[in-house]
């Protein structure tokens, strides 16, 4: 008598990585039925990831919410992340519009924080073993599908069975890579260096960015009163960055319009940082497999959105695939409601990036929205919804919006006009 098809399987779910995607994925998996195995390649609980934004932006608050994690964050002194940002011409405020509804936040929390918050919260999670030092060295498949991964442990060598296969491990995810399901590359323009300062004061206690054309540059307060500021130059700046690292960092933060002070505050951190960081994308499922955060696409550091995309993508794939993982649906059909989802939600932003990341300076489009929303309030607070990738770049560049920001720049100018201009312009 053939057995059960529920016991060819050790597990439901095989999740390759244990940080925010793949924490996030197990414990709204495991609450909807599904037997989880959660890999990580660290034996260290407290492993968290270092070069990173530190920033969650206020799309994923909904999946923080659903998981439960809102107080537990405020209690770490997660700083909610409203943001001024500067341009040539002049900063853009969104929390200075008088009227209209609060602003949506994310959370800036560190992630040395943040990850084993999760993941701990993973591990309790019923339905969900963490397997720590658990790295996976290879794919079971069968019938030209993935059913599992075979894993090296403290233990020696395992193979886990499973309906599915999550890749949360990161860019360069060794499941993508077994699977055989390449990324997509765009060049990255710009490198990027940040470090941690305490008692760094801010205006408005808020975070700032920097829109040098091309450089840009960072500050994001963050838990336990520490500062995570962050520079990322065009290319061309390079050379002298690795001349002297921290001199040209310092330079740098120092000759930016209303500077923080560095030279005051306490540097907890050294300089850490990457000189080639292009971004990722690759088909978010193949068969029997699915890539969620930085796996299945990674953006650019410069718009902080990587943390935010992880929960996100998690939540998706929990959504679509959770009945069929247990055996109660068609996993293929599910796995392609969860690849559209993942492609119409993010496929706009990340071309944006892409185009960006040639560190060229703001095109038409992006001049005529910037400099209106560094006049307008209301602008400033639509500005801040696409920043937070609370609306995508069609809504960002709707009609109304774009006749909006014609009109703010048109009343500018007529108003800096020299009165005779003006008469002129008014006859």
């Amino acid at each position: 008598m053939p057995k059960p098809e529920s016991a060819v399987y050790d597990y439901d779910v095989v999740i390759s990585g244990a940080s925010l995607a793949g924490s996030t994925a197990a414990i709204l998996l495991a609450r909807r039925g599904v037997r989880v195995a959660l890999l990580e390649r660290r034996s260290d609980p407290e492993a968290h990831k270092v070069l990173c934004t530190h920033s969650i932006t206020a799309n994923a608050y909904p999946v923080l919410d659903e998981l439960g994690l809102i107080p537990a964050l405020e209690k770490a002194g997660a700083v909610r992340n409203e943001a001024r940002w500067y341009t040539r011409w002049g900063w853009i405020e969104p929390r200075a519009a008088s009227a209209g509804p609060a602003l949506p936040y994310g959370y800036n929390i560190r992630r040395s924080t943040l990850d084993p918050l999760i993941r701990s919260r993973a591990a309790k999670t019923p339905g969900v073993d963490l397997l720590l030092g658990h790295h996976v060295t290879g794919l079971v498949r069968e019938a030209g599908r993935t059913s599992g991964v075979r894993a090296s442990t403290p233990q020696g060598k395992r193979e886990i069975r499973a309906r599915l296969v999550v890749g949360a491990d990161g860019k360069d995810s060794a499941v993508a890579k077994f699977a055989g399901v390449p990324a997509r590359q765009y060049e990255n323009m710009r490198f990027g260096y940040l470090a941690q300062f305490r008692d760094l004061p801010l205006h408005g206690g808020i975070s700032h960015a920097w829109f040098l054309e091309p450089d840009m540059a960072y500050a994001f307060p963050n838990d336990d009163g520490v500062t995570v500021i962050a520079v990322l130059p065009d290319k061309k700046r390079l050379p002298a960055f690795r001349e002297d690292l921290e001199g040209s960092f310092f330079e740098f933060v120092r000759a930016l319009p209303e500077a923080p002070p560095i030279d005051s505050a306490e540097h907890i951190t050294k300089i850490t940082g990457t000189v080639n960081y292009p971004l990722h994308s690759r088909k978010p499922t193949a068969p029997g497999v699915a890539f969620i955060g930085d796996a299945a696409l990674t953006g650019d550091p410069l718009w902080g959105v990587g943390c935010g995309w992880a929960l996100q993508s998690a939540q998706w794939l929990a959504e679509a695939v959770a009945s069929a993982a247990t055996g109660r649906g068609d996993l293929d059909r599910s796995l392609v409601v969860y690849a559209r989802r993942h492609r119409r939600r993010l496929r706009g932003h990340q071309l944006l990036a892409a185009d960006y990341a040639k560190a060229r300076p703001f095109n038409p489009m992006e001049r005529l929205m910037f400099s209106a929303a560094a006049r307008d309030a209301s602008l400033a607070r639509h500005m801040h919804l696409f920043a937070s990738r609370l609306i995508g770049p069609l809504r960002f560049l709707n009609p109304l919006a774009l006749a909006k920001a014609s009109a703010v720049n048109i009343k500018h100018r007529r108003a800096a006009a020299p009165p005779a201009q003006q008469s002129r312009t008014g006859s």
